[in-house]
């Protein structure tokens, strides 16, 4: 079932500007744009794409020897 990216954001308890934010640079596989608004299916998943295993921690240090 498509909802609004309001409903959506409310429901992961995001802003609403955040998820539209990766609608437009592609994150979302269902988003859709009609008309003007923004719509998503109320099943897909809100993975969240960045590095907490701290791989880049300190990586300029790193490069300066």
């Amino acid at each position: 079932m498509l909802i609004s990216l309001a409903e959506y954001a409310q429901m992961h308890g995001k802003e609403v500007s955040g998820i539209r934010r990766k609608c437009i640079n592609g994150g979302f596989k269902t988003a859709q744009k009609i008309g003007r608004n923004w719509v998503i299916d109320s099943e897909e998943p809100l993975v969240d794409q960045r590095v907490t295993s701290g791989k880049y921690r300190n990586w300029r240090k790193e490069k300066k020897e």
